[in-house]
């Protein structure tokens, strides 16, 4: 896969284009009263997003899991050993309902991915563990996103801080207000968060 990356000054001296340099400039002609500049970074977040998708399922279906079920493994495994949560913390983690987790459990459980035991420290509660064969297909599962991953954002810069700043600004403005709307008297400029 091949994407462009953020440094657009030197891929436009150059005289390359893609197609979301493509997409902005028949946008720019069609509606010269907005502005689309914004599109450069959000049309590639959006293509680069799926591509990732992609790359994230095939690494899945590769080691016989769905997304949600990577989902709930992973957060176990992030949790350290021994590798155990309450469904609480599971669902607070995975951003789901009661009901939902309930159910993945059971699926996981009975998958022979996961284990419920009780918790030693509340009597009324339960703790979810990774077995040996989650712990292995999660491990696994990972590692092959990982590699894929990397694959994909071979030649990118690297420069995750700019990026960082950049979404925080941006964040930060749209919490602050409403996007402005265009008139045909008054233009959209540009908004801060696109500014350097």
């Amino acid at each position: 896969m091949t994407l462009h990356h953020a440094d657009h000054d030197s891929s436009r001296s150059a005289g390359a284009k893609d197609e979301v340099d493509l997409l902005v400039a028949a946008w720019n002609q069609e509606r010269p009263d907005l502005d689309v500049e914004p599109l450069q970074v959000l049309s590639r977040v959006s293509r680069l997003a799926r591509h990732l998708d992609r790359a994230r399922r095939a690494a899945f279906a590769e080691h016989d899991l769905e997304t949600w079920e990577f989902d709930v493994l992973t957060a176990l495994r992030r949790a350290g050993e021994p590798y155990q949560m309450s469904p609480g913390a599971l669902l607070r983690a995975t951003l789901v309902t009661s009901g939902t987790m309930t159910n993945r459990i059971d699926r996981l459980a009975a998958a022979g991915l996961v284990r419920r035991r009780p918790d030693p420290e509340d009597r009324r509660g339960v703790l979810v563990s990774l077995t040996d064969a989650g712990r292995t297909r999660v491990d696994n599962a990972f590692a092959d996103l990982l590699r894929r991953r990397a694959g994909a954002a071979a030649g990118w810069p690297r420069r995750p801080r700019a990026v960082t700043r950049w979404s925080a600004r941006c964040r930060a403005r749209s919490s602050r207000s409403s996007p402005p709307t265009a008139t045909p008297s008054r233009p959209v400029t540009r908004s801060s968060c696109w500014r350097r």
